[in-house]
């Protein structure tokens, strides 16, 4: 999908500190913790100044330097920022990137950009109005193995391409207690690991001309979906999404079958892993991946090393764009665009149901 500029301006700068972005931080939690923290603090021209929480001591075990602040809507609105990053539950998302674009803040929103369509481009049309950059954290563009699928669709090798499949499976026999697996506005599946399937297949491919889906509760004590499953018809081409949360072992992360041949990936990037590990942005190692693709032909395999993946992409993009220098890294249209597919499966689920 070809990437659009919000046409934000050019940031005035206070000073002559090296024209750096401050960032209120909304969410502690696994996300805001795990990801954008450290990814911002990775990030040149960044400076992480408030974090919204209501554990303060948690955020300030990690990051002694910051102010805390409990009431999310002060933080998405405070004095000291100029950048608002959105990672709290997903219901929150439209009141706090409302106030926070009121409030003259480019904003970046954790996946899901929204709940519904409509409030996706009712936040994406507040952020035009307010000449603010609006940006979705879809991070996945920046994994090594769909780095290295794009690449392999320019491989002709593998001749025209049509069939496109990808997976994000998990082995968690038991459901945790969790707003991301509880049976609220934005839990399950589909809301949580359905955006990144989505974004890249659209990434790759633009919008499809059908959707149709399927969902389950496939563990015993499970409140909401658990399984997803999404076909996206591109006329000869197919594309399918697969999510779970009981697969152990032995399935394949991304696959591409053309005339001439396949290209098929094993395991998914390791960037998330590593987070949690505790290895920081950059640090020697980051990002690559020891896992290689295989081409097959029909009579022979090859083995095709994939690019690095490099999360820090996004946000050097990101500042580039709100400092004027570049295209914002995820624009709110493509955004739009994940929620119309989100909405179409999730209407395509309620009618096999009913």
């Amino acid at each position: 999908m070809p990437r659009r500029s919000t046409g934000a301006a050019p940031r005035t700068p206070r000073s002559n500190s090296a024209m750096s972005i401050r960032v209120a931080l909304i969410g502690y939690g696994y996300a805001g913790k795990t990801l954008h923290a450290p990814l911002i603090a990775a990030t040149q021209g960044l400076e992480l100044t408030v974090v919204g929480s209501s554990d303060a001591q948690k955020v300030n075990a990690d990051l002694p330097e910051v102010r805390v602040v409990v009431d999310p809507r002060a933080a998405a609105t405070d004095a000291q920022a100029d950048l608002v990053v959105i990672a709290t539950p997903n219901d929150t998302h439209v009141p706090l990137a409302t106030a926070a674009l009121e409030a003259h803040k480019h904003v970046v929103v954790d996946k899901p950009f929204t709940l519904t369509l409509a409030e996706a481009q009712r936040i994406a049309a507040l952020a035009k109005a307010q000449g603010r950059l609006l940006s979705v954290f879809h991070n996945r563009r920046w994994d090594s193995d769909f780095l290295g699928a794009r690449a392999a669709l320019n491989d002709d090798r593998l001749g025209d391409v049509v069939h496109f499949e990808s997976h994000f499976d998990r082995f968690r026999p038991i459901a945790r207690d969790r707003w991301r697996e509880r049976a609220i506005p934005g839990g399950g599946i589909l809301y949580d690991l359905g955006p990144h399937l989505i974004d890249q297949a659209l990434n790759l491919f633009g919008m499809p001309a059908a959707v149709s889906a399927d969902s389950a509760r496939q563990r015993a004590e499970a409140p909401i979906e658990d399984w997803v499953h999404l076909v996206l018809d591109y006329g000869r081409l197919r594309v399918i999404l697969h999510a779970s949360m009981l697969v152990a072992g032995g399935a394949r992360r991304l696959v591409l079958h053309g005339t001439k041949g396949s290209w098929i990936k094993q395991s998914e990037d390791v960037q998330e892993k590593q987070l949690i590990a505790g290895m920081r942005p950059g640090a020697p190692g980051w990002g690559v991946d020891p896992d290689s693709a295989t081409i097959y032909d029909g009579s022979s395999t090859a083995e095709v090393t994939v690019p690095t993946g490099d999360y820090r992409n996004y946000y050097a993009a990101l500042r580039d764009a709100i400092l004027g220098h570049g295209p914002n890294p995820v624009t709110p249209a493509e955004a739009v665009a994940v929620m119309q597919i989100l909405e179409q499966a999730r209407e395509a689920i309620a009618t096999r149901s009913g």
